[in-house]
């Protein structure tokens, strides 16, 4: 199996040896964002789809992942280039285990970096954005500092990219704990135009800055 994996991956880089720019959906699907809040979401990663893949370069360079936290943390799909992701229609339920969702997608984004480094494939610095309404709760004691501490970390060595988005009712002060950038704060559910914002971002960076190399072994 790893071999193919293997061969999939060579086969995926030789099409396409563009650098890439891998950003992380990290969305609380928790008991509290049912209803109005889950359905607005939903639209919102349309939005983002369809005007990500209008721009050939970006359809190219950046890669999507989506993990969920409500009840259980899921990764709902892998690294896929924007012409492969199919936005996933998401349903709400259960508690906040935000802090496991921080550190399943530092994890995926190591793993991710390891491939381009296999690859020689050199990219931008990595994205985790993060949408919440609420505050980490139903995992084990001392998950969301371990989470802190190691989004500090990456933080602090530019391996990655932090973004907490705070739907109403979400725990400000905890989010201001967790990133080193002041969470924003959503008015309402306009999802859409959050998610066209991310497109835009996403878009103009795979435009104007200098990819990083593939990271060494120390990395």
């Amino acid at each position: 199996m790893a071999d193919t994996i293997r061969v999939d991956e060579a086969v995926e880089f030789a099409e396409n040896p563009e650098p890439r720019c891998p950003c992380v959906l990290l969305l609380d699907t928790s008991k509290s964002m049912r209803g109005e809040a889950i359905n607005a979401l939903n639209q919102g990663l349309l939005a983002f789809h369809d005007d990500l893949v209008k721009d050939p370069l970006a359809a190219r360079r950046v890669e999507v992942a989506t993990i969920s936290f409500g009840g259980d943390v899921k990764v709902i799909h892998d690294f896929l280039p924007v012409d492969a992701f199919t936005p996933p229609t998401l349903k709400a339920g259960g508690l906040t285990p935000m802090g496991t969702g921080i550190l399943t997608s530092l994890d995926l984004l190591e793993s991710r970096k390891s491939v381009y480094k296999a690859h020689g494939v050199p990219y931008y610095r990595p994205w985790i954005f993060m949408i919440t309404d609420g505050k980490p709760k139903g995992e084990p004691d001392g998950t969301i500092e371990n989470a802190i501490r190691r989004l500090h970390e990456a933080e602090g060595g530019k391996r990655v990219a932090f973004f907490s988005v705070a739907v109403k009712g979400a725990y400000i002060e905890k989010l201001r704990e967790i990133s080193v950038r002041p969470p924003v704060y959503l008015e309402g559910l306009n999802f859409v135009e959050l998610f066209v914002w991310l497109s835009r971002s996403t878009q103009q960076v795979v435009h104007s800055q200098v990819p990083l190399p593939p990271p060494s072994p120390e990395v």
